[in-house]
């Protein structure tokens, strides 16, 4: 999110009603660059998320955040792609401070107990941050571990085509090299206004903080609509000259809504997108972003499996006659591990549980129509 020197305005401040909404969208930014900065080993972008005199404790990196950001930044460096997604955040603001607890699981490869393999971590960042110099930024984060669980080591990836128009899809990489970086530049350098910046005031604080809250919910548009086979769901999220990169199928939206469905029919049992880490830049009537995704699918055929892939989605939005949408996305591929799949959901305490399908019959339907 774009963020101005709102300290400056003379009706601007704590005691506005909307200095907390729009203190927490910009610290939630904050959050999201920040874990940007671990996964793209981007020290600039990690240092950029605290203020110069900020600190951090993770144990044994403990000092000052430029410390930390040059020491995460060597440790990822020429390691496999890592994703640190952010969630459950609980902040309160009090004038020019605030605290923060969120929840955090990172998908990181690392030497514990022999040669590096793939690990799951959960834990807690417990962040203070403070505003000064116009700027939201993190003043000191420790981090809380809560559990590990570890993964094989992924086989190697089978060769593709240089270049397959229809099924090619981007791959992470850290910084400079990251390809979801480079779309950002490009989209944000398209898009961006020739309008001198003026400093905020109380309603454009608002208007961004509304901005933000439709942009992510397109995100849940729409993988609402790709789990639940749901082709018009798909299409309200982008306008209507819109295009994708998806990997699957790269073309316009208005196509992809309806042959994704039909893909996905071929060859999953089910398949759920959670999509969180929301990193938006708004300017005006544009907009660019970043978001963190995982996709579990549970495959089809005579040796079924357990998939999941972790990525990012690198849009490009805009506000039409008041409404916004995305105009372009690509998805980059991080990670992704498989398993033997193994018909878990109808034994034990789940065998009576409402199950979730693709199509009209599940239960969301009914649910946000008895609702309305």
């Amino acid at each position: 999110m774009t963020t101005n020197q709102a300290g400056d305005a003379a009706d601007w401040g704590p005691d506005s009603g909307a200095w907390e909404a729009w203190s927490r969208s910009v610290i939630q930014n904050r959050l999201a660059q920040h874990a940007r900065g671990i996964d793209r080993a981007d020290e600039a972008l990690l240092c950029e998320a605290y203020h110069d005199d900020g600190t951090v404790d993770y144990g044994s990196l403990q000092g000052s955040a430029a410390e930390f950001a040059a020491a995460i930044a060597a440790m990822h460096d020429g390691a496999p792609m890592s994703s640190h997604r952010t969630s459950n955040m609980w902040i309160a603001v009090e004038n020019h401070s605030a605290i923060s607890e969120s929840y955090v699981m990172a998908w990181v490869t690392l030497p514990t107990d022999g040669d590096p393999q793939p690990h799951l971590v959960g834990g807690r960042y417990l962040d203070r941050h403070s505003y000064k110099l116009g700027d939201w930024r993190m003043q000191h984060r420790q981090y809380v571990l809560d559990w590990i669980t570890q993964f094989p080591s992924p086989q190697p990836a089978a060769t593709r085509p240089a270049f397959a128009p229809q099924t090619f899809g981007p791959q992470g990489a850290h910084f400079p090299w990251d390809a979801g970086s480079a779309l950002m530049a490009a989209h944000a350098s398209s898009n961006k206004s020739m309008k001198e910046s003026v400093p905020m005031d109380e309603t454009q604080a608002l208007e961004e903080v509304v901005a933000q809250q439709a942009i992510s919910e397109l995100g849940c548009r729409y993988a609402r609509g790709v789990d639940r086979g749901d082709p018009e769901i798909i299409r309200s999220a982008f306008h209507d000259d819109a295009a994708i990169v998806s990997g699957a199928f790269n073309g316009p939206a208005v196509e992809f809504a309806t042959a994704i469905g039909g893909l996905l029919d071929e060859t999953s049992i089910r398949v759920a997108h959670t999509v969180t880490n929301h990193w938006i830049d708004i300017d005006g009537d544009n907009a660019v972003g970043e978001s963190y995704v995982v996709a579990f699918q549970g495959t089809k055929g005579d040796s079924p499996q357990d998939v999941m892939t972790g990525g990012r989605y690198i849009d490009r939005y805009e506000r039409r006659s008041g409404e916004w949408k995305i105009s372009h996305r690509t998805f980059v591929m991080d990670w992704t591990t498989s398993a033997d799949s193994k018909d878990l959901m109808g034994l034990g305490m789940f065998e009576d549980m409402v199950k979730g399908e693709r199509g009209k019959g599940d239960p969301v339907y009914a649910f946000w129509q008895a609702a309305g």
